[in-house]
């Protein structure tokens, strides 16, 4: 009896053990993305794209439209209702106009009407119409085009910032490291009665530890703000154990072309001269095609029409044509001329205003595009060589900050230099940092305003 509740004891242990494991959270397994990976991701989880590729459907379906005005269109009516009865005796031998109307005489009929017109010329109607769709899905695309790199553009900012945040979480870690040994030691020299320390130093050492702290606060909030961004860029959950597979914030040491040909590129590859050039051929075309409505469209048309009563009799005759019993059919050629007074003067002076619109909207470009690619560049000049002169500065900051410790530590400086030498480290080290990222926002602005080529999609 005593071995049986025991073994039920370990049962029950191993179960409640198992039920502790189970319900114990699973860490999500990290997912290491490079940049070019993060970008891949974002574009194909984008639903701006998304919105894009439905306004390129949208032009397709306008351009199928102007083409379905080429074919021909067929009218059709059907009827069926009451109809009186008539017999060829009351024409014959003469028309009789006497024969009064029986409700009780009447009948049924059925009829059937179709026309068919096909367009033979319309003075540019549907030619330039097509035209003007057909340049009007190249804008959309080059529209698709630029909300691509705006994104492009967006998850360098997050993943650079991201970088940049945990810089500054290790530079603060780093500086309190320093100002913890700094205070034992202090404290350790307080007892030994030491004449290079007093009371004072310890309140500006926690103080200063205080201020450490904050920033510290401040870079884990700026850390998390940026993982986040960059999730919900990527359309990623926002538990997804995100992982960045460059860790540090780095500067690449590459020759940075002349400006000359990041304008060469910008002008021949920004997506706005594409959506300018193909909109004032659209809007060439609309105008063309609202000028069109002066002149008639010449058609060829057929006609059908069959109609049966019963108890009527059919007649043969031309000049008579009965509408509720007869079978007819024809082709003719036509013109159709629509005439208003201003109507069409009104819209082809809108399509030129909205043409004369989009030239000026070519000088705004053709003068701010250039402007812009040369303030991105002289940013990236300023960052590169602000790196290098803080580089130099915080490195010998770092010097300073050894030396004031070792000084501090030993008895022989007092706890000011630490102060003065860490604020110098902290401060050239941190725009050390922010010139690097300043460096690589740049960089890829000035990917953005030259049209840089997107990383491939994974299919």
């Amino acid at each position: 009896m005593k071995s049986v509740l025991c073994i039920s004891m370990a049962v029950w242990s191993l179960a409640a053990v198992a039920g502790i494991s189970s319900a114990a959270e699973i860490p999500a397994p990290p997912i290491v993305l490079s940049l070019d990976e993060c970008v891949r991701m974002a574009l194909k989880t984008a639903p701006e794209l998304g919105e894009a590729e439905s306004d390129i459907a949208l032009a397709t379906s306008k351009l199928d439209e102007a083409k379905s005005y080429r074919f021909p269109q067929i009218s059709i009516t059907a009827l069926a209702g009451p109809a009186p009865t008539a017999s060829q005796s009351d024409i014959s031998p003469i028309v009789q106009t006497d024969i009064p109307f029986r409700i009780n005489s009447l009948t049924w009929f059925t009829s059937t009407d179709a026309t068919i017109i096909q367009p033979l010329y319309t003075f540019g109607k549907i030619s330039e119409n097509m035209k003007a769709a057909t340049h009007g899905i190249e804008v959309d695309r080059s529209r698709k085009q630029q909300r691509a790199n705006e994104i492009v553009q967006k998850v360098h900012e997050y993943y650079y910032g991201l970088l940049l945040a945990r810089e500054m979480r290790e530079l603060v870690l780093e500086i309190e490291g320093i100002l913890i040994k700094a205070r034992e030691k202090a404290h350790k020299l307080l007892d030994q009665g030491s004449d290079s320390v007093d009371e004072v130093d310890l309140y500006k050492l926690d103080a200063f530890s205080g201020i450490a702290t904050k920033y510290l606060e401040e870079a884990k909030k700026g850390e998390a703000l940026a993982l986040a961004a960059l999730k919900a860029r990527m359309g990623m959950p926002a538990d997804a154990n995100l992982v960045t597979g460059t860790e540090r914030l780095v500067i690449v040491d590459a020759e940075i072309p002349g400006l000359e040909s990041y304008v060469g590129q910008g002008n021949a590859r920004r997506p706005e001269f594409k959506q300018i050039a193909e909109g004032l051929m659209a809007r060439t075309a609309l105008v063309e095609a609202a000028k069109a409505n002066y002149y008639p469209d010449i058609f060829l048309g057929g006609l059908f029409s069959w109609a049966y009563a019963d108890n009527r009799d059919r007649i043969n005759n031309p000049y008579i044509n009965d509408p509720f019993k007869h079978l007819n059919a024809g082709v003719a050629l036509g013109a159709r001329w629509k005439i208003d007074f201003g109507i069409t003067g009104a819209k082809v002076a809108a399509e030129r205003a909205q043409y004369n619109r989009l030239l000026s909207t070519k000088e705004y470009a053709a003068t701010n595009i250039p402007l812009q690619i040369k303030k991105y560049y002289l940013d990236l000049i300023e960052a590169k060589n602000s790196a290098v002169a803080t580089r130099s500065a915080y490195l010998n900051a770092k010097k300073w900050t050894v030396t004031a410790v070792a000084n501090f530590d030993f008895g022989l400086g007092p706890a000011k230099d630490i102060f003065e030498a860490l604020q110098a480290y902290s401060s050239m080290r941190s725009d050390y940092f922010k010139s690097i990222y300043n460096y690589h926002i740049a960089a890829a602005n000035l990917d953005y305003a030259t049209n840089e080529p997107l990383p491939a999609l994974e299919k």
